[in-house]
C-alpha cells in the first residue's frame, strides 16, 4: 500500500521557515523540503542532527598534509637532491620553510577534491541521474514542504498547512 504524502508550496523563504516551525509543534512527520537556494536555520527548524563534514575536511586535510611531507622528503631529499641557490638538502627540517607553500597548497587541494567526492557521493548524484525534485518550480522560485499523511485527518492538516501560509496544497501517493 503507497503511503499518501501532502506537498505544501510556499513562496518564501521565512514564511516557509516559520511553517516548518508551526508544522514540527503540531507533531506531523516532515518528510523533505524542496528549496530553490539554502535556507539558513531551515536544518534546526527541521530538527535535523548536525553534519559531520567538518571533521571529514578536516581529516581529508590531514591526508593532503601528509602526502605533501612524504611527497617532498621523497622527490627533494631522499630521490634527487639538488643545491639550489646554494642551499644543500640534507635534510627536510632544514628545507621546511621552502616547502611551507607546497605543503598548504596540497593541504587544501586534498581536502577540497575529496570534500566534493563525499558530497556526490552522499547526496548520491552520479553522472546522468535523473533530478528527484517534485514541483519543477522548486529550482526557480518556490519552497516545497513534504508532509506525511500517515493516519492523520487530510482534511485537519490542508486547512492547518493553508494557515501556515502555504499557497499551493497537493495529496499525493508516495512512490
Amino acid at each position: 500500500m503507497a503511503s499518501k504524502v501532502i506537498h505544501a508550496i510556499y513562496t518564501d523563504d521565512d514564511l516557509l521557515l516559520q511553517a516548518v516551525k508551526q508544522v514540527r509543534e503540531a507533531r506531523y512527520n516532515i518528510a523533505e523540503v524542496y528549496t530553490p537556494f539554502p535556507v539558513h536555520g531551515l536544518d534546526k527548524a527541521m530538527g535535523l542532527a548536525p553534519t559531520k563534514l567538518a571533521i571529514t575536511s578536516f581529516l581529508y586535510g590531514l591526508v593532503g598534509l601528509c602526502v605533501a611531507i612524504v611527497m617532498m622528503d621523497y622527490m627533494m631529499i631522499e630521490d634527487w637532491p639538488q643545491d639550489i641557490g646554494g642551499k644543500p638538502s640534507f635534510s627536510f627540517i632544514q628545507n621546511l620553510p621552502a616547502f611551507v607553500p607546497i605543503i598548504f597548497e596540497l593541504t587544501v587541494y586534498f581536502a577540497a577534491h575529496l570534500m566534493v567526492i563525499t558530497f556526490y557521493m552522499r547526496s548520491k548524484l552520479w553522472p546522468f541521474k535523473a533530478a528527484e525534485n517534485p514541483d519543477v518550480r522548486t529550482t526557480d522560485d518556490h519552497f516545497l514542504m513534504e508532509v506525511d499523511v500517515a493516519n492523520h485527518d487530510i482534511e485537519k492538516m490542508t486547512k492547518f498547512l493553508r494557515e501556515t501560509g502555504a499557497l499551493e496544497i497537493n495529496l499525493l501517493d508516495n512512490k
